[in-house]
């Protein structure tokens, strides 16, 4: 497992926390941190939508049902969650993208999405708008 304060976000920044309640990363600690166990690079930090649950379900990744056994309490909409980037990546494609927390959005979700589709979802716009350019 990497520490959160050694990755960066899509911006350049310090990777923020993505969310603790429920808690999520692919390690647990609230942050979309990814290492070498981490095939699926859950590194994309959302806002789920319904809309985003559904078409989950859909292509076979169920957000929704609890799965103690994995430490998964389901999703409801308005959570804040690290997804794995193809599967943001399809739901964009879908027009169904999840808003995305770029500050909390780990920079290897580059090496699979656009930063330019990841802005258009940007649900955590900072104040300095230099930022994004």
């Amino acid at each position: 497992m990497r520490d959160p304060g050694e990755e960066r976000n899509v911006l350049g920044g310090a990777l923020q926390a993505c969310g603790t309640d429920p808690l999520t990363g692919f390690y647990r600690d609230g942050h979309c941190t990814s290492g070498p166990d981490d095939l699926g690079r859950h590194v994309v930090c959302v806002v789920v939508s319904a809309e985003f649950l559904a078409l989950q379900a859909e292509l076979g990744n169920d957000l929704s049902t609890p799965r103690p056994e994995y430490g998964f309490p389901g999703l409801r909409p308005g959570d804040r969650w690290c997804v794995v980037a193809t599967r943001w990546l399809q739901a964009y494609q879908a027009g169904a993208a999840a808003g995305v927390v770029l500050a909390a959005t780990n920079e290897r979700a580059l090496e699979v999405v656009p930063l330019e589709a990841l802005r258009q979802n940007a649900v955590d716009v900072p104040d300095d708008l230099s930022s994004l350019d």
